[in-house]
């Protein structure tokens, strides 16, 4: 190594000032060991402490002179940061005006000695076997030639579930997303497979055994221990072509080869990384392919506004299966029968004969909105909401006949009269939760087993003998051969509630659950007209995505624009607005958090994206850097300034 050369590091750092690469000089006894992509200890001279590091790259010195520091130690010898990586972890970060070392904690598991001395220390590897690459179904060759051609694609996937060899049923999307990234690891190249949640990644997993042998798949969510995932990282820096499945911190995998990222339901509020900087697995996925020129496939039952916008731009090439069947989904008035025990049941007649004729074949799935027993107990006498005694919080009941209590601080309300008009009485408001909707029709269909599927209780499987199967949205088991019925309730309050998404919402729950019914079962959706209803029927929920982007164009919203959510003190957001490069289409605001904050939100065109958020990102430094200099000692204060770029969370408050 040259006596010139330099490592340049990325300091492991909250602080957005310290977003940036340093120099340091590396000492003769570390020359052979620092090398790009290293874990290293490296001083810092203003805080007067060792940070954690990971180096970047290896240079020639440049044209400064002065003295440098030199690194303190090498963590460990395992090149954990590839270059691949931290262009992707840079580009996105920059785009959201945050800081790449964010990215970079996701990127990368921390360290498992045991796990890297095994890592080390395995000198010999075993063959790789050779994978046959299998013709993916229901699409021709056309996945077969993305894969190859390593091209775009919207896909609109299968409705249905699929049997495997070993007698497990998975959603027929799984089979298809498993079957393209064993074509592509059959070339040679390693397949990334973003899913929301465990549900979803414990189907592919089981679709891929069908086409990879074990050694091939790696399993990558936060579920796992932190050796398990550790392993499984290290894996993915060597040559080996592997499928990779999981959650939305997947995308940021390292691969070598990379030939396939494939996103399933990019419209589930799973794939919004909560952490800042709040990158969008499926922006984070964009960036990526573009940088590495794979082959990329979003695919859903129900089109995002997102994905149709690169639709429409040409971007993404929407591919739809070759003569696949729809489910059949018959929407209903609210009208319910003149059955006592349909009323209780909350069931409207066309969906109670339905229930009725269908569970004797088989399991029937109900979609309910709420979990729980009931969502809100109100004053028998005057409708004012039941509050707690003690903290004001809303009273629940957890089933019947149980005590209310409180759903803030726990608290049981033996003796509760109403703060308005001194009532004792109670009453439930609003629709059953799937506690209550369960008992109902324990009642009204006696002697047939009743399941409850929600996040109280996860189940990913039922069988094919009679039940039903009372789920809320996107926690519906799968049924071997399918559901003979499925029963879409609650539709009008799903629907009511106001936010920018929530028709774009209720199509991907309603869409998701219907493609789970056997081949010519009917689907009810109850209390749904309009649009939404006749996009449901006709299974065209592509048309209903452009429709929805084309008012969103027209009133100025995500994602027909991007926005920015500028939040802080008064001065420090109109000093921020104030020296933005270029002119946003408008700005919102300031409007009144408390607390002496407000905030504004900035529109603008994806044209100026990177201009606005490069000025965002130095005027967000800058003002961290103006509080940590006024703070005694020199230590880190709160900044005056937040900065969120693509944040639809105005957009979303009810």
């Amino acid at each position: 190594m040259s006596e010139s050369a330099i490592a340049r590091v990325v300091v492991d750092s909250p602080l957005p000032q310290l977003d940036r690469l340093f120099d340091y000089s590396i000492p003769d006894a570390l020359a052979s060991e620092v090398v790009a992509g290293v874990r290293v200890k490296v001083p810092l001279r203003s805080a007067g402490r060792v940070a954690d590091g990971l180096v970047v790259e290896v240079a020639e010195r440049g044209g400064f002179d002065g003295p440098l520091s030199e690194i303190d130690s090498v963590v460990s010898p395992i090149p954990v940061l590839t270059p691949e990586v931290w262009r992707l972890a840079r580009q996105a970060a920059d785009r959201a005006a945050g800081s790449a070392n964010d990215i970079l904690r996701l990127a990368i598991p921390g360290r498992q000695v045991r796990v890297e001395k095994t890592f080390l220390g395995a000198t010999e590897s075993e063959p790789i076997p050779v994978v046959a690459s299998p013709t993916v179904q229901h699409y021709g060759e056309t996945i077969d030639s993305v894969v190859t051609d390593r091209s775009r694609i919207a896909l609109s996937a299968v409705p249905g579930v699929t049997e495997l060899r070993d007698g497990r049923w998975v959603r027929t999307w799984a089979v298809t997303l498993a079957q393209a990234a064993a074509a592509c690891v059959a070339r040679g190249d390693t397949a990334i497979l973003v899913v929301p949640d465990y549900r979803d990644q414990n189907q592919v997993e089981a679709a891929l055994a069908q086409y990879l042998p074990p050694e091939l798949i790696i399993r990558a969510d936060a579920r796992q221990s932190n050796p398990d995932r550790y392993r499984g990282f290290l894996r993915g820096l060597g040559d080996t072509a592997l499928a990779v499945v999981g959650n939305r911190s997947t995308v940021y995998f390292p691969a070598k080869r990379l030939g396939l990222i494939a996103l399933w339901d990019d419209g589930d509020p799973l794939h919004a990384e909560p952490l800042a900087p709040y990158v969008h697995a499926r922006d984070a996925a964009l960036i990526r392919q573009e940088q590495r020129g794979c082959a990329l496939i979003f695919a859903s039952h129900s089109r995002s506004s997102e994905v149709q916008r690169l639709v429409e731009l040409g971007w993404l090439i929407a591919v739809d299966p070759v003569r696949a069947a729809h489910p059949k989904v018959v929407p209903t008035a609210h009208q319910l029968s003149d059955d006592p025990m349909a009323q209780r049941a909350r069931i409207p007649s066309l969906a109670w004969r339905t229930a009725r004729e269908a569970v004797a074949h088989g399991p029937v799935l109900v979609q309910v909105a709420r979990p729980g027993y009931s969502p809100r107990l109100a004053c028998a006498d005057c409708g004012q909401t039941a509050r707690c005694l003690r903290c004001s919080g809303p009273l629940a009941q957890r089933s019947a006949g149980s005590t209310p209590s409180c759903s803030w601080c726990g608290m049981l309300s033996t003796s509760w009269s109403c703060s308005h008009c001194d009532g004792t009485r109670l009453r439930l408001v609003g629709a059953a939760g799937s506690t209550r909707t369960a008992e109902d029709l324990g009642r009204a269909f006696p002697g047939v087993r009743v399941i409850i599927a929600d996040g109280e209780h996860p189940i990913e499987h039922v069988g094919s003998s009679p039940a039903l199967v009372i789920a809320t949205r996107g926690a519906e088991p799968i049924a071997d051969g399918g559901y003979r019925a499925v029963l879409l309730l609650d539709g009008e309050q799903m629907i009511a509630r106001e936010s920018l998404r929530v028709a774009e919402d209720c199509l991907r729950w309603w869409s998701n659950a219907a493609a789970l019914a056997a081949p010519g079962a009917v689907s009810v959706l109850s209390g749904v007209g309009g649009e939404l209803a006749t996009a449901m029927a006709t299974w065209r929920q592509a048309d209903f995505a452009a429709r929805e982007l084309r008012d969103r164009r027209m009133l100025r919203f995500p994602p027909a624009v991007r926005v920015a959510t500028v939040t802080g003190t008064l001065a420090a957001v109109a000093e921020a607005i104030a020296d933005l490069p270029v002119e946003p289409s408008d700005v919102l605001g300031p409007v009144d958090l408390g607390s002496a904050t407000v905030r504004s939100i900035v529109r603008f065109d994806y044209s100026a994206g990177s201009e606005i958020a490069s000025a965002l990102r130095s005027e967000l430094i800058r003002s961290a850097s103006g509080r940590r200099s006024a703070a005694r000692g020199g230590r880190p204060t709160t900044p005056a300034l937040r900065v969120r770029l693509d944040d639809l969370e105005p957009f979303l408050e009810s």
